[in-house]
């Protein structure tokens, strides 16, 4: 079949996010100016540079007690700091309870259970038990087409990683195992991986 994004897909669930995966998921924590925090996964997700370390998350959609956008985003443009956290299988029940459209003065954390630490770089709590969580100052936030849909950019400055994770000196990920956003309601989960040698190498 083909379809016209404008003209509708005529199927009884939008295929778009069937399309593009399976994604990584960026479980962004934040805090807001008055101290509060706040924990929410996206899955328009991603690292974008090495040097130096750059990561990208989109938000879309807005809340009606954030002006135009949600938490996450909020806290961000009143700190310029935020933390990517990884998700592993194992907190998939977790993750998924701190997705939904909580006041702005919940804390995730708390409703879900989560183990909190500090970050060591910015101003700003992770994910405790976390496989790996990334330390961002934001770098520019980016209005794209469609209404509440930002796109963050954030330097890495501080990265933390789960000393089990770690193989014979490489962050293995059969160790925790990532989640991975499908389309619809589906997830997935990373249990097996191969290399694959680049053409002269």
């Amino acid at each position: 079949m083909f379809y016209r994004p404008e003209a509708g897909h005529g199927l009884p669930h939008n295929p778009f996010n069937a399309i593009v995966t399976p994604r990584p998921i960026g479980w962004i924590s934040t805090r807001g100016a008055d101290g509060s925090d706040n924990l929410a996964p996206y899955s328009f997700f991603n690292g974008v540079a090495y040097v130096p370390p750059q990561v990208m998350f989109a938000s879309t959609g807005a809340k009606d007690d954030r002006d135009g956008t949600k938490d996450s985003v909020a806290n961000i443009r009143e700190t310029g700091v935020f933390c990517v956290n990884v998700v592993e299988h194992a907190m998939k029940d977790a993750m998924n309870q701190t997705s939904g459209p909580w006041e702005a003065t919940t804390d995730e954390f708390d409703l879900a259970s989560i183990e909190k630490a500090e970050c060591s770089e910015i101003n700003c709590a992770r994910v405790g038990a976390a496989p790996a969580s990334m330390e961002c100052k934001l770098t520019q936030i980016v209005q794209i087409e469609g209404a509440a849909n930002y796109v963050v950019f954030g330097e890495v400055v501080g990265v933390h990683l789960r000393d089990d994770c770690i193989v014979d000196g490489i962050f293995d990920v059969l160790q925790y195992q990532p989640l991975t956003r499908l389309g619809y309601r589906d997830y997935s989960v990373i249990r097996d991986k191969f290399s694959l040698k680049r053409p002269g190498e």
